[in-house]
């Protein structure tokens, strides 16, 4: 049994519990997976991801188009996940989405996360039919891909920078992460996106180096 508070961010309904949250979930299909605000979003990922807790609302909705789901069982939250624009100024324009942060709470059932990519990916070919592409950074040090592997993704690149991200005149936020990152997509036209660069005259290149934006906005992803 899930004991909540009245206050709990996890209860969709907490003037209705009296101390019960119900039954906990055995199996990830239990998972009801919709679009919430971005705001429960990031509360929810503050509690439960390990590595990269910390992420302003402002950055998340200005980098348009942004989404944000939750999956959700009796009311109660056990997976979180917000989506918006690449944080890599140089991957704008592409019609591609970043999975920002994917946050998992230690009660949520086996496979919960695969689930999610599955069902998110499915809502976002439906609802935001100009995205192309789906993009994701994995942390090395804390984990291994496996959810991205079991989701049908593809590793395209991998860095190993620590490159800190500050100009003249121009500081940004300390790193949550500085360890190496692989970058995972999904193409949803069946293609890898990264492998090919259209340029304004209609010519195509091959392009598939991890730029140096790229990996300082995968360090920091704000």
């Amino acid at each position: 049994m899930n004991n909540l508070r009245a206050d709990d961010v996890r209860d969709s309904m907490p003037l209705f519990r009296s101390g019960c949250g119900g039954s906990i979930p055995t199996s990830a299909l239990q998972l009801t997976i919709a679009k919430c605000n971005v705001h429960r979003a990031i509360e929810l990922n503050k509690i439960w991801h390990s590595r990269l807790p910390k992420v302003e609302w402002s950055n998340v909705v200005r980098a348009s188009p942004s989404v944000c789901f939750i999956a959700e069982h009796n009311e109660v939250a056990y997976a979180t996940a917000i989506w918006s624009a690449p944080c890599a100024r140089l991957l704008n324009g592409r019609n591609w989405l970043e999975l920002r942060r994917l946050a998992i709470a230690n009660d949520a059932p086996k496979n919960t996360a695969t689930r999610m990519l599955k069902v998110m990916r499915l809502m976002i070919v439906r609802e935001l039919p100009q995205i192309v592409n789906l993009i994701s950074y994995q942390d090395t040090e804390v984990h291994t891909g496996t959810i991205y592997k079991a989701a049908g993704w593809k590793a395209t690149d991998t860095t190993s920078s620590t490159t800190t991200w500050n100009w003249s005149g121009r500081s940004r936020n300390a790193h949550q992460s500085e360890s190496p990152k692989i970058r995972w997509e999904y193409n949803l036209n069946g293609k890898n996106a990264s492998d090919v660069q259209i340029h304004s005259n209609g010519q195509s290149t091959e392009n598939t180096s991890f730029t140096q934006m790229e990996m300082l906005s995968a360090n920091q992803n704000q």
